[in-house]
């Protein structure tokens, strides 16, 4: 792999990445909405391929379809006749074959699974920023979240808007999820939301270290991973979560002890 891929701003905002992703996994695990990830990160592939045919940044494609997408579903849990299941999985399966119709060819495996690349002082910049607003807004949010969460009825009584709190929770998961495209591509971009809180699940029920693992998961995953993919000359996406999908196991194992 080249060196200029495994540049300090590279790794930097890997990190900050995949910490941001294991925060908001924390909270859409605790949600029940971690799957809904898969949903949003496909979403984004029509996008993404638009971008790459008109010669424009591919993120700012995926952000468009990504926040659009995001408020769909939100609209669709509260408004929709069908069952919530039943229109994410029309939008999960239309979004995938419009993307892949329109992604130049040479493209789609990149677009799909990530790859190492080369990241401007400018994308640096917008990406921390981007994981700062992550992680801030579930900061400011938690007691909220998580009243709202346990004791919605609770939580409507006190003056919590129940439905501007989804809303705000499904714009920072998309955010996330659109951090998480840049490395691992759309197909797998979900993964470091998934997989580092099931981790973390099995080997705490505390909430407050329950987060903390979950997103310390996730940054051994994606360093992990890049490490894998760089030795082995592998594709990125699928060895950050090979390595997540290890540390998983291990915990089964140490759960069990």
């Amino acid at each position: 792999m080249s060196g200029v891929h495994l540049a300090p701003l590279f790794l930097m905002l890997a990190i900050a990445a995949a910490v941001a992703g294991g925060i908001s996994g924390a909270f859409a695990l605790m949600k029940g909405i971690t799957l809904a990830g898969d949903v949003i990160s496909h979403i984004a592939l029509p996008g993404i391929g638009i971008a790459l045919l008109f010669h424009f940044h591919p993120l700012i494609g995926g952000a468009a379809t990504l926040l659009t997408g995001a408020l769909i579903i939100a609209r669709v849990e509260e408004r929709s006749g069908l069952a919530t299941e039943t229109t994410i999985g029309v939008v999960f399966a239309a979004s995938l074959a419009v993307g892949a119709l329109v992604t130049p060819g040479k493209d789609l495996e990149q677009a799909l699974f990530g790859s190492f690349t080369f990241v401007s002082p400018l994308e640096f910049a917008i990406g921390i920023a981007l994981s700062a607003f992550v992680a801030g807004t579930l900061w400011v949010k938690r007691h909220e979240l998580l009243l709202h969460l346990f004791s919605p009825e609770l939580a409507e009584t006190i003056g919590v808007n129940g439905a501007r709190l989804n809303i705000i929770f499904l714009m920072v998961f998309a955010t996330t999820v659109l951090l998480e495209l840049i490395f691992l591509g759309a197909l797998l971009s979900s993964a470091l939301i998934m997989i580092p809180p099931a981790v973390a699940r099995r080997l705490t029920h505390r909430v407050g270290l329950f987060v903390g693992l979950s997103a310390l998961v996730a940054a051994v995953s994606m360093l992990g991973g890049i490490a894998l993919a760089a030795s082995r000359e592998l594709p990125l996406g699928p060895a950050v979560v090979a390595v997540a999908c290890g540390m998983f196991m291990l915990s089964l194992i140490a759960g069990e002890k």
